[in-house]
């Protein structure tokens, strides 16, 4: 991860509570959006781990009241996943086509990203504490789109010489993949614990 990485969490309370008085910081949202999309097709989920700033939140602050379960399988499932991104980004469009060319049109389109920072980060939030900080990145909608972009790139691999099997790089991993199956992990996150935490440096990408 990023030096900065910790620190970011505060941006999208930002966004969320003082969006409310100033829907212009919606607009902060375009500029994740972009990010996501200019990184993913090389680097797959490596914005999750290093510069989204709901990612930091939950690593960092709601980790501390979390109950650090397991997160189930069927919040990973595409079945799952996809209907989710097609329902929030349906919403989202309608919302915004529903204000275009009303009073103050461009305060309106930045409070329904306001709206939409708001409820989504309650929503990980909730799921932070009651279940696992990383529960709602394992069906984020644009997380989902970075797996869907660019999900194969800049790979986890382990030398499994090197390896082990002490677990050190599974127990730190804030995703719960399993780091010591050389396979595609599409939704490795790049945030680099697994590799800090190898005693071998087993692991890279």
């Amino acid at each position: 991860m990023l030096k900065i990485t910790p620190y970011l969490g505060i941006l999208v309370l930002i966004v969320s509570i003082g969006g409310l008085w100033y829907p212009i910081l919606g607009y902060f949202m375009l500029f994740v959006f972009a990010a996501i999309f200019l990184s993913s097709p090389f680097r797959g989920r490596w914005f999750c781990g290093n510069l989204c700033p709901r990612g930091s939140l939950v690593d960092f602050w709601v980790i501390k009241i979390s109950k650090k379960r397991r997160i189930p399988d069927t919040l990973r499932s595409l079945w799952v996943r996809l209907p989710i991104f097609f329902l929030l980004m349906s919403f989202m469009v309608y919302r915004i086509t529903s204000v275009i060319g009303s009073q103050n049109t461009f305060e309106k389109i930045g409070m329904v990203f306001v709206t939409m920072c708001l409820v989504t980060t309650s929503i990980a939030v909730l799921l932070g504490s009651y279940l696992n900080p990383r529960a709602w990145c394992s069906f984020c909608p644009m997380g989902t789109v970075q797996r869907l972009l660019g999900g194969k790139r800049y790979q986890l691999r382990l030398t499994e010489e090197k390896c082990i099997k002490c677990n050190k790089c599974e127990k730190v991993c804030p995703m719960q993949l399993k780091i010591r199956e050389n396979e595609i992990k599409p939704d490795c996150i790049k945030c680099g614990r697994c590799i800090s935490a190898c005693p071998k440096d087993a692991l890279r990408f």
